[in-house]
């Protein structure tokens, strides 16, 4: 006997919604989202491992430079675009607390996590990595032109060093920014603005961003002719890493010297609103543990927060941690961030 075409149709339809949704016919994989900024990356074992363990998809969504992500995470507070945010530095964590965007986890994990990077007495940002800004320069350069390569900012200034540097604009780089602000505590409130005045008249170029900087003008990684450059501790293995014919040693090195590196870190807190609270603790927990920081070296060139994470050979062998990184509380670059970026476009821009 033939069916009524209702049914028939009916039948089809149901076929085809459990075909295409696993499981029963109107269930799916749960999701959840993260934000944030363009300079992200993990590997797609190290996500996996989260995904299979929850049974759940991890979203990532890449909203610009660090600080447009977190301008986006606070213009949508009230309907948030994600469940976690990461990348707020320590140069935009007060900005980002006083907006009220993030919710307190007191992550088990933290006790793995040196108090030196815990800026945020009520854990709404968490510690998941950090990395030394400084001057990184080309030794075969140096050594070519039998010149002694810098050993601390006040190197820079020298006639010797004419027109060798390049640094990235503090309004429009992150980097920049923090190396600003490694001049400001080497210099002082008062003396910055005079070192800065003298590297103007001293050739230093400007760029809008890392990349322009290192790989445009950089003579150790392009076809510039600059051989220094304001990168972070970690570039030199980096230069190792992705040679095609690995060096026995890096043609890069970083000045480490005490004042000369600005320490930045970077957070990953709980957006509010989330409707995945449990999950989000749960990832917040993940990227704080051991497999997911010891992907961050060999992905985004920093170091892991969490002190019980093994570093990568090339890490260990080609990286100088700064001893003495200039830090500021984040109430202090909260206060004065516009002003330093004002007074330091009067006097090299202007």
């Amino acid at each position: 006997m033939k069916r009524p075409i209702f049914i028939t149709l009916i039948l089809s339809l149901s076929i085809w919604i459990m075909g295409i949704l696993p499981g029963t016919a109107f269930s799916k994989t749960p999701e959840i989202t993260v934000m944030t900024h363009d300079s992200f990356s993990v590997s797609k074992g190290v996500v996996a491992i989260f995904e299979k363990r929850e049974q759940v998809k991890i979203r990532f969504l890449k909203a610009g430079d660090a600080g447009a992500a977190l301008n986006q995470a606070i213009l949508s507070k009230n309907n948030p675009l994600a469940d976690v945010f990461y990348g707020v530095d320590n140069t935009f964590i007060s900005r980002a607390l006083n907006a009220g965007v993030f919710t307190a986890y007191q992550s088990p994990l933290l006790r793995n996590i040196p108090d030196e990077l815990k800026l945020d007495t009520q854990d709404r940002l968490l510690p998941v990595d950090f990395g030394d800004v400084c001057l990184n320069y080309d030794k075969k350069w140096f050594r070519k032109k039998g010149i002694q390569p810098p050993q601390d900012l006040e190197t820079l200034v020298d006639p010797r060093y004419k027109n060798l540097t390049v640094v990235e604009n503090p309004a429009t780089s992150s980097p920049g920014l923090a190396f600003l602000m490694a001049t400001v505590g080497r210099f002082g409130e008062k003396g910055y603005r005079d070192y800065w005045k003298k590297l103007k008249n001293n050739g230093v170029l400007v760029t809008k961003g890392w990349q322009e900087a290192y790989w445009g003008s950089f003579s150790a990684a392009s076809k510039g002719n600059r051989p220094i450059v304001v990168s972070y501790a970690s570039s030199p293995p980096a230069e190792v890493f992705y040679a095609k014919k690995k060096p026995a040693e890096a043609p890069t090195a970083a000045v480490t010297s005490p004042g000369s590196c600005f320490r930045q870190i970077e957070f990953a807190g709980i957006l509010k609103g989330t409707h995945k609270l449990k999950l989000a603790q749960k990832l917040i927990d993940f990227m704080l543990d051991t497999d997911f920081q010891e992907d961050i070296p060999l992905q985004m060139f920093v170091f892991p927060s969490n002190r019980n994470a093994r570093l990568p050979q090339v890490f260990t062998k080609h990286t100088v941690v700064a001893e003495q990184p200039v830090m500021f509380p984040p109430e202090r670059i909260a206060a004065q961030r516009e002003n330093w970026i004002e007074t330091w476009t009067e006097t090299v821009l202007r």
